[in-house]
């Protein structure tokens, strides 16, 4: 069960495929988006996705910039009472446009752990490709390794 008031961050559904655990409370939640917004939108961006009507529904980010060689990593999660409306296709779409036009950039990646389905279709609809095989043990995440498969996409794409 999601901790009221912490979204998608204290749903352990919603962040089982993410690279730190779920909260537990609203300080906590609080305090990853605080730390998000600090990196600046050099290095880290982060959009909040909200229904027209005004939930949230998710949020989609960049992180890992590296403005010299035109290239950034995206990472996006739902609120799973949203998971499979076409909502994040939409902003990732928009956020893919942004990178490639307004920061110049030229490759957009996303490391996506192989069991996570709903992000591997999500990144095959926006054209992403796998690249490689596994990188086995790339991420440590509450005290467990987890492997993941890099996708990037192009700007010639």
């Amino acid at each position: 069960m999601t901790p009221r008031g912490c979204g998608a961050y204290g749903d352990a559904e919603a962040m089982r495929f993410w690279d730190f655990p779920a909260t537990r409370t609203v300080a906590e939640t609080a305090a990853l988006i605080k730390g998000a917004l600090s990196g600046g939108r050099i290095r880290h961006g982060v959009w909040a996705i909200l229904r027209r009507d005004g939930p949230f529904v998710g949020m989609i980010n960049y992180h890992h910039r590296e403005a010299h060689n035109r290239r950034l990593e995206l990472g996006w999660i739902t609120v799973p009472a949203y998971w499979r409306q076409g909502i994040m296709t939409e902003a990732a779409h928009a956020v893919v446009r942004h990178c490639f036009g307004a920061m110049n950039t030229h490759r957009v990646e996303a490391l996506i752990e192989p069991d996570n389905t709903a992000s591997l279709a999500l990144a095959a609809k926006l054209g992403f490709m796998q690249e490689s095989g596994l990188l086995r043990d790339r991420l440590l995440v509450n005290g467990g390794f987890r492997s993941v498969q890099m996708h990037a996409l192009l700007k010639p794409d």
